[in-house]
């Protein structure tokens, strides 16, 4: 990445979000370089407990067995794999096999939305992970994810849709919250007019967050046109310093769990 530019992104982000955490961002690549590869998983973890030590600066490389739960192998690319009975154990589960998490209304339901699903094939065999202040000249990150709350939230919602007709800029797919974070926002990484998809609705995933906490997560595209129309937009008017000036303060901060 040009450092210049992962030094104005933090200027501007200290000048209208003061206090909020930076965001993440990841890339695939074929070696994990200097970037300390995870070791392999030891049983089930959910995935947005294994970023919270990036969310804290530290980059890590993800090899697919080094990720702790098998949806969300599938949804950093790495397998095409479900867990066995999938479709009950999103529905209403199976007597002597699995639990059902009661996410939707019937087996078939599952199968019909599994149908739909986009197909994610990762471009290489590692994941990186890195807080956008720890970016080298050399990586070339794909997507930039913010964890925030409402005020924070609120602010790159509006900067997204700045130069959009199009009232659909943010995009709120269901799907697991892994999925929101990598799968949805990388496969829009090369459109011309690529959405940032609103996430971390799911309930698997909550309890590895602060209750306020949600994910904003913005293809590079999309994030560079909203840094270069931030300097035009709301965010110099009484209505944002209103926002602004309580962002030190506020829950926004500071966000990560204990």
């Amino acid at each position: 990445m040009d450092t210049d530019l992962r030094d104005r992104f933090i200027r501007l982000w200290h000048a209208y979000f003061p206090g909020a955490e930076l965001p993440i961002t990841f890339y695939y690549t074929a070696e994990p370089g200097p970037v300390e590869e995870a070791e392999p998983a030891d049983g089930f973890r959910c995935f947005v407990a294994q970023l919270n030590d990036v969310r804290r600066g530290h980059a890590v490389c993800f090899g697919m067995s080094a990720i702790g739960c098998s949806g969300a192998r599938r949804n950093t690319g790495f397998t095409d794999d479900f867990k066995p009975d999938f479709d009950h154990f999103l529905s209403c589960g199976l007597p002597g096999k699995c639990e059902g998490e009661r996410y939707k209304s019937s087996p078939e339901v599952v199968r019909d939305i599994v149908a739909r699903w986009p197909k994610h094939s990762a471009p290489a065999r590692y994941i990186v992970f890195k807080r956008w202040d720890c970016l080298d000249a050399d990586d070339h990150p794909d997507v930039a994810i913010f964890f925030a709350g409402p005020d924070v939230i609120s602010g790159l919602f509006t900067l997204a849709n700045f130069d959009e007709s199009d009232p659909n800029v943010v995009i709120t797919p269901m799907a697991a919250a892994c999925a929101t974070m990598v799968e949805y926002p990388y496969m829009e990484r090369d459109a011309d007019h690529p959405h940032a998809v609103l996430g971390l609705f799911d309930p698997s995933a909550r309890p590895w967050v602060k209750p306020e906490i949600l994910t904003f997560a913005v293809p590079m595209r999309r994030l560079l046109r909203m840094m270069d129309n931030a300097s035009e937009s709301f965010l110099t008017t009484q209505t944002w310093d209103r926002v602004r000036h309580r962002m030190g303060v506020s829950s926004d901060a500071g966000a990560l769990p204990k």
